[in-house]
């Protein structure tokens, strides 16, 4: 990644990849203490509510808060993070926006399908690509940890087809691994259909995984468990916390770098496409104000829209954030969220529906679109988002926690030919 011409960076990489480090371990334990203080420090309780976590099957949407309480799922959210990071030092990969997206995403979804036992699999499946092809972890590191959104083929197969003990475990390692092992080429191929205007593109490449696990599921008459949960616990529960959190993501930017708002006009003017790494591109000081302002306007969404305050939703807040170090800003995630709260208000779905509710946060995976080709090329592709995202669930059958990254994906696939056709035939016309 090029760094703009006038950035006059006042540190090092080196330095601030330290420090978005130290940042995300601040992320780590904020996540742990919540969940004992809202267990109000009951050991018991938090074990318990573990134990509940791991042995249910996660399809979407499975709402751990619902399930098993606060306390347990914020909890669970440290412990994936925690686990996240230490794999990131141990592949001594420099943290900037692509571990900081993969980070938070991980801790997000842990509120609804990834927990601290079923995301093992999968990584131990990059694990061995990358061994097995004498590769660096570090060129695999980010599909691991992205990955891991194939947690739930572990978690059925484990608990909910009534395989016997121990076939049901190894059953389990078994399919995620051999999941996580064919990742990483998948994820580099399809690629080349969306062209970078999908952020989340291992959530387009597991899409596929999942899509045909269900199929050879089907073919020999094995259902999926069905389930899942979706709760409310008010926003006086989360949103003080969450707003204080991001109120201080924008004050530890403007600590970090006081000259900040000089790299953050860049910023807002970047497209945002694959890959963009604002950390190495903007500093630290940039994409820490970034972060902030994009969680509170996600916060305001939710709030504008009457929408429900949970594990998925507060997942897919965290996931914004993460992913706003890694090429979402307000100027090109905005338009594809409109679009979305516009098409479910004049739609049959609703803009209250579950579905609707993580579409308006999850759209902003298709920020690129709006930053490449305007703010009205954004809104399209959010409307053409929730159209798509209400429908491909059904062929991975919930399998994928990254529904909306696949169906993100087809969008971008689909929409950006038409719109660089557009873009040619008005140049031609001039």
């Amino acid at each position: 990644m090029q760094l703009n011409p006038g950035y006059d960076r006042q540190h090092d990489i080196d330095s601030e990849s330290h420090m978005a480090y130290m940042a995300l371990w601040v992320l780590v334990v904020l996540l742990t203490l919540s969940g004992v203080s809202a267990a109000r420090f009951d050991i018991g309780f938090l074990i318990r509510g573990l134990g509940s976590i791991i042995r249910q099957p996660d399809i979407l949407i499975n709402d751990y808060i619902a399930g098993a309480g606060l306390g347990p799922a914020f909890l669970n959210a440290g412990l994936c993070a925690f686990a996240g990071l230490v794999i990131l030092k141990r592949s001594r990969v420099r943290v900037s926006g692509p571990a900081i997206a993969a980070v938070f995403t991980i801790a997000g979804f842990a509120l609804f399908g990834k927990n601290v036992a079923n995301i093992w699999p999968s990584i131990i499946g990059v694990f061995l690509f990358s061994f097995l092809n004498n590769r660096p972890l570090s060129e695999n590191i980010f599909v691991a940890l992205f990955g891991t959104t194939l947690a739930p083929l572990s978690s059925e197969l484990a608990f909910g087809l009534g395989i016997p003990a121990p076939w049901n475990f190894i059953s389990a390692l078994a399919a995620g691994a051999a999941a996580g092992f064919v990742l990483s080429p998948i994820a580099r191929h399809v690629l080349d259909f969306h062209r970078g205007y999908n952020l989340y593109n291992i959530g387009f490449a597991a899409g596929f995984i999942g899509t045909m696990t269900l199929s050879v599921l089907k073919a020999f008459g094995i259902a999926l468990s069905g389930g899942g949960s979706w709760g409310d616990v008010g926003a006086g529960a989360v949103v003080p916390y969450l707003a204080v959190s991001f109120l201080g993501m924008m004050v530890a930017g403007v600590r970090v770098d006081p000259l900040w708002y000089r790299e953050y006009g860049h910023l807002l003017r970047s497209p945002g496409r694959l890959v963009s790494d604002f950390v190495r591109a903007h500093g630290l000081g940039a994409t820490l104000f970034n972060m902030g302002v994009m969680g509170l306007l996600s916060v305001a969404f939710i709030l504008v829209i009457g929408g429900d305050w949970n594990g998925p939703v507060i997942g897919g807040i965290l996931t914004v954030v993460g992913f706003s170090a890694f090429g979402k800003h307000p100027l090109n995630a905005l338009p594809p969220m409109i679009g979305v709260a516009i098409a479910a208000m004049i739609s049959d779905y609703g803009l209250t529906a579950p579905a609707s509710q993580l579409a308006v946060l999850f759209s902003a995976t298709l920020a690129p679109v709006s930053g490449t080709y305007g703010p009205v090329a954004g809104l399209i592709a959010g409307m053409l988002h929730l159209v798509m995202v209400q429908t491909v669930g059904v062929l991975h059958g919930g399998l994928n926690l990254y529904n909306n990254g696949f169906a993100g994906g087809m969008t971008a696939g689909i929409l950006v030919p038409i719109l660089e056709w557009i873009r040619e035939w008005r140049r031609h016309e001039v």
